[in-house]
């Protein structure tokens, strides 16, 4: 039931932007959406390319292979808030990074939030990458936003590059 309320969530988002707003060819979110869209495509091939029997794996004191997918998926949503984001109540748990039965779910939640922020960003105008927003305690910009939004994704895609290749997963892009 879970996966069900997560996927009709962003599901609705996705179809309540997509129809009213098309990808930018250019400025500054076309180039936000080509850098962020290349996070994606290998954060998710990578994490197919692992196996679920890995996905428990972690260093001492951080999160596993799972738990940083999640965590990917939720933070679309908050670093997504001061663009209209709300977080499906179900996605992560209590903590944030909880993980659901299985990987397909992780995968199906991250592809969501993916394209949950995208359309969000898709819809907001270009002229309103100076407004003015408040996220995390720090005043900022919409721009702001983005660039700590894709900075941050970049962090957890070498986190999760580091954990494949501990566990013998070379990255598909790479072979």
């Amino acid at each position: 039931m879970r996966s069900l309320n997560v996927l009709a969530a962003g599901l609705l988002i996705v179809g309540a932007t997509s129809a009213a707003a098309q990808a930018p060819t250019k400025g500054f979110r076309a180039e936000f959406l080509g850098t962020i869209g290349q996070v994606e495509d290998k954060v998710v091939q990578l994490a197919g390319a692992m196996t679920e029997a890995k996905w428990d794996w972690k260093p001492a004191g951080a999160r596993s292979t799972c738990e940083v997918l999640v965590h990917m998926a939720v933070d679309k949503y908050l670093f997504g808030g001061p663009l209209g984001l709300k977080k499906p109540a179900a996605l992560g748990g209590a903590k944030g990074d909880e993980c659901p039965a299985n990987k397909a779910q992780v995968l199906a939640d991250l592809k969501v939030a993916f394209a949950a922020l995208n359309d969000a960003v898709k819809a907001m105008p270009e002229t309103a990458a100076d407004e003015e927003v408040t996220i995390f305690g720090m005043k900022t910009t919409k721009r702001g936003v983005l660039l700590m939004t894709a900075e941050h994704a970049g962090e957890h895609l070498g986190q999760l590059i580091a954990y494949a290749r501990v566990n013998g997963v070379k990255p598909p892009w790479s072979r």
